[in-house]
């Protein structure tokens, strides 16, 4: 068994996507972007939930139906009370909500932005190889490939290379994981035998030390 450091980067999209719409105020096809707020409203024992969402060229709103004519005992509590008191988590993670998008706009735009973290799960001594686990809250557009290229400091060439020669693996095993979306409980390991510096370089970019 190879002596590991297992870490775990958790990838949170900066920015929710973008559908496209006729915007009355514009005259014409606009993009819309999240508000950050929902709506709630009550006809008799049913109720209507909506996303709120702002023209980004003239400021306009457009509600996009998270729910309609629904019978207030058919909701999930944890949405309803989400719903009632605007949650913000939940809010943010229902604005990431690409089919429901996709059922009303033919164009969205999506954006590669992210924040991330990274903890330290476990340390073998002298570890050979480094696990990185994913957690991606959202759905991301962003490529597995940019993420590691970005992250540690390799070309998107060199992660092919790895990846041909069986020095870097995915959990999936697609053969075109590398250029597949970041998704939580991806798992890559990278075989750093044959580096030298892992703890002084390596260590570092795969986790937040300080």
């Amino acid at each position: 068994m190879c002596a590991k450091l297992r870490v775990r980067w958790t990838v949170t999209p900066q920015i929710p996507p973008q559908p496209w719409l006729s915007c009355n105020g514009c005259g014409g096809p606009r993009a819309f972007r999240a508000s950050g707020k929902a709506r709630l409203n009550a006809n008799g024992r049913s109720l209507d939930a909506w996303l709120i969402y702002r023209c980004v060229g003239c400021d306009k709103t457009w509600n996009r139906p998270v729910f309609e004519r629904r019978n207030i005992r058919d909701i999930e509590p944890r949405i309803l009370a989400a719903l009632q008191s605007n949650d913000p988590l939940w809010v943010q993670t229902e604005a990431f909500n690409l089919d429901a998008l996709r059922r009303k706009a033919q164009r969205i735009d999506e954006f590669p932005e992210y924040d991330i973290v990274k903890d330290i799960l476990s340390e073998a001594r002298d570890w050979t190889h480094l696990e990185i686990e994913l957690m991606v809250p959202f759905p991301a557009s962003l490529r597995l490939d940019r993420l590691l290229a970005s992250e540690l400091g390799l070309s998107r060439a060199r992660l092919q290379v790895l990846h041909d020669e069986g020095a870097l693996c995915i959990a999936s095993g697609h053969a075109d994981s590398l250029r597949r979306r970041v998704r939580t409980g991806a798992i890559v390991l990278l075989d750093l035998s044959a580096e030298t510096g892992r703890e002084e370089l390596w260590r570092p970019l795969a986790a937040d030390i300080g």
